[in-house]
């Protein structure tokens, strides 16, 4: 299904944008391990360094890439969008965004990527003469910059940059908390692969005071005037001068970039002079995010979810590293490391000891790392994940020696992965409060219900729930390891949650959310607003904590008064006005993510769960909700080839079916393990991979192929129904559900559903 802007390439590798002027900016994220940037369609993003403890040097606030040619002037990535061009595209792929643009006779590319291990982002620029006559040009590269922190109006910029001849670029030069070193020297830089003719280093000199960069006034004076930077707010432009005859082709590359050292900067931008160094770096970081997620494949007959999935790890491999971007949230690295387990262990377990680090001794984990501190943030739920993800990775590797290797703890401390994975949970026990059920304090997965426990009596149905499952993972970790007496404690535990749960959360259809400090239920039937939330009765099933069914009564009622056209609603009835017992959830309109908003990260649980009461109507409806592609109000507004955090309710008015952020969620992580683990119930064990699918009715055909310890496994599904009667490998039938393994081996799996064949 070909969007109004777009389609997904025929290859699956990327999607083709085929206009700048689009309902918002579509945004393709490009990272490594020290550097993330973002590129919209028309180049628009930000670019930033940061360390192991979330010191950050904002480097790049704008792009602007523009072409003069006597009194004619334009932007070659798109903007200003009202200009007319011959032809434009933007591509988005996996590491990479290449916009292309004809205008007056010139066509011109540009590449924007991150290499797999410097501190910068490249910019690299091919322009073609095609319009038969000789063009003599300029080509200017400007880069809005934060390096001297961000602009506010009568306030303080008092740094310096300017342009070094012999090093060819611009340079700043501050001090910040970096890498464990106070005050350390580093140089914000933009230099070009070629001789410079000219330059700017301030945001007046380039846009003027009134103008900006969508159409800068230096396109109005004729070019760069070679001014340096000093107390004003600072900002990078290089200009190369050039002179194509017809036909002929110029490639160029800037480079924006973080160093230390004046050896290290220089190091960079004589790395990426060549053009042909430029474009094996390209490729070198293209490569490397791609083979890490190339475990997994599937192919349905939806083929834009069969190319969006190649999205949906990618945004996961994001998530494990960067989280949510904006802050390196715990939770968030936790949860996306489990997600990014079912495609790659191996770099899931290396991510997952890293985020292990943060954890307290205690057993807590924070909510944030952020500007060199560890930032509690008085949430209680961040601990909660560690069990899921150390699960998942075992589960996946087959390996329990990781268990026993030494992780630190922020204090100093060391202990096993183990230990850290058994004290998260012990510190949630004894954290306790109303009831027995675990405190809420200043928020659990509902960020926004943050003031619903601070007093230290409210406490979170869901945390409870969440924790049961925890617990469950622990006690099966322990007896996989021989600590039975651990995994006996852990059975206790679990009954003694269990009967709480089901006395004091059960809400006599559905299961509550939380209970605040004086005592007001939050999720309930007696509720005037918010009487009703999705997250714990998906968990309910997640976590098998329910008795006498209520489990499917509880799904039963999410589909009574949580379902709508746009989707399943995260709450109902929306609030409409600010309870100090509840939270920020309460201040955001009636509609808009937690607030009775669609919020994707809870449909993707919710596929998840309906996929494990076999309930594949559901499931089918639920892709068609979650897909921006595919839901009918949504579809033109949000980016199609990645999940945003939610779309917004009916009650938004003229909002209705506007897309939140994109990216930066576990929407999509967790849609790439409900689909890998849940709809086509590939689902790791010790013993090894099984299969309980279930599919959705239109998925006649469909296959996966999945690497699992060594072992490469080509599955082909055929659907007649939701139960399973027959599993063939390699065409010998499978007693049981779990597959046969040698490492190195290829096998040809048949999974039949429904029916037998012949029958």
């Amino acid at each position: 299904m070909k969007n109004k802007y777009g389609d997904f390439l025929s290859d699956g590798t990327g999607f083709r944008i085929t206009t700048p002027d689009i309902p918002r900016n579509w945004y393709n994220y490009l990272w490594n391990d020290n550097y993330i940037t973002f590129v919209s369609q028309t180049g628009a993003g930000e670019g930033f360094a940061q360390d192991g403890m979330g010191n950050r040097i904002g480097l790049v606030a704008e792009r602007g890439l523009y072409l003069l040619r006597g009194e004619a002037s334009w932007g070659i990535c798109g903007l200003p969008v009202e200009q007319e061009n011959e032809s434009y595209e933007c591509i988005h792929e996996p590491g990479v965004t290449r916009i292309q643009t004809k205008k007056n006779g010139i066509s011109a590319a540009v590449t924007f990527f991150v290499p797999a291990e410097d501190t910068c982002e490249i910019w690299n620029v091919s322009l073609r003469n095609d319009s038969g006559e000789r063009q003599e040009l300029k080509l200017i590269g400007a880069c809005g910059t934060v390096v001297d922190d961000r602009y506010t109006r009568q306030g303080y910029n008092v740094s310096a940059a300017s342009f070094d001849r012999e090093f060819n670029g611009i340079i700043c030069r501050r001090h910040c908390d970096f890498a464990g070193e106070k005050n350390r020297q580093f140089l914000g830089f933009m230099a070009l692969s070629e001789t410079a003719d000219s330059y700017e280093c301030t945001v007046n000199g380039i846009t003027g005071p009134y103008g900006s960069f969508a159409y800068p006034k230096c396109l109005k004076t004729g070019g760069l005037t070679g001014t340096d930077g000093n107390s004003e707010k600072l900002a990078f432009a290089l200009q190369k001068n050039l002179a194509l005859e017809p036909g002929e082709s110029a490639e160029l590359a800037f480079v924006c970039g973080v160093a230390f050292s004046d050896e290290e900067a220089g190091e960079l931008r004589r790395k990426y002079r060549k053009q042909a160094d430029v474009l094996a770096a390209k490729e070198e970081a293209q490569q490397r995010l791609l083979s890490r997620v190339e475990q997994v494949e599937i192919q349905t007959p939806d083929r834009e979810l069969n190319h969006l999935f190649l999205w949906l790890k990618h945004q996961a491999n994001m998530g494990s590293r960067w989280a949510r971007v904006r802050h390196n949230g715990y939770r968030d690295m936790t949860s996306d490391t489990e997600c990014l387990a079912a495609v790659n262990p191996q770099l899931a377990l290396t991510r997952f000891k890293r985020v292990l680090s943060y954890q307290y001794s205690n057993g807590y984990a924070p909510r944030t790392i952020s500007g060199g501190r560890i930032c509690d943030n008085n949430f209680s739920d961040n601990g909660v994940w560690i069990p899921f993800t150390a699960c998942t990775i075992l589960k996946e590797l087959g390996d329990r020696s990781f268990l026993e290797e030494t992780v630190p703890f922020n204090d100093g401390s060391e202990g096993s992965v183990y230990e850290h994975v058994r004290c998260s949970v012990e510190f949630l026990y004894h954290f306790r409060g109303r009831n027995g059920l675990i405190r809420i304090w200043g928020g659990d997965w509902n960020d926004c219900m943050n003031e619903a426990g601070m007093n230290g009596e409210g406490v979170s149905v869901w945390l409870s729930i969440a924790w049961y499952r925890a617990n469950e993972m622990l006690r099966e970790i322990a007896e996989i390891c021989g600590r039975q007496q651990d995994a006996v404690l852990c059975r206790e535990r679990g009954l003694e949650m269990q009967e709480i749960i089901e006395t004091y959360g059960w809400d006599g259809e559905y299961y509550l959310t939380a209970i605040s400090d004086d005592g007001t239920p939050i999720g309930s039937r007696d509720n005037e607003e918010g009487k009703m939330f999705l997250p714990p009765q998906l968990w309910a099933v997640l976590s098998g904590v329910s008795r006498d069914g209520r489990h499917i009564r509880a799904m039963d009622a999410v589909e009574k008064y949580l379902s709508t056209p746009l989707g399943t609603v995260i709450s109902v009835p929306g609030y409409t006005k600010y309870d100090s017992r509840i939270g920020s959830v309460t201040l955001k309109p009636a509609g808009v993510h937690e607030n009775g908003g669609v919020y994707l990260h809870t449909i993707a649980w919710k596929i998840a769960a309906d996929a494990m009461l076999k309930r594949r109507e559901n499931v089918e409806r639920d892709l068609e909700c979650i897909l921006p592609f595919r839901n009918k109000v949504v579809d033109g507004r949000a980016e199609p080839y990645i999940l945003c955090n939610s779309y917004f309710g009916e009650q938004t008015g003229y909002r209705y079916g506007t897309p939140g952020q994109s990216w930066r969620t576990a929407a999509g992580p967790w849609l790439e393990k409900a689909l890998i683990q849940f709809v086509f119930g590939l689902m790791p064990r010790m013993e090894g991979l099984s299969i309980d699918p279930c599919l959705p009715k239109s998925w006649k055909r469909c296959s996966v192929k999945k690497v699992f310890r060594g072992a490469c496994y080509h599955i082909q599904y055929e659907n007649n129904g939701p139960d399973v009667v027959e599993i063939l490998a390699d065409g010998q039938a499978v007693l049981g559900d779990v597959l046969p393994y040698e490492e190195g081996k290829e096998y040809q799996i048949r999974v039949i559903t429904g029916v037998k064949r012949g029958k």
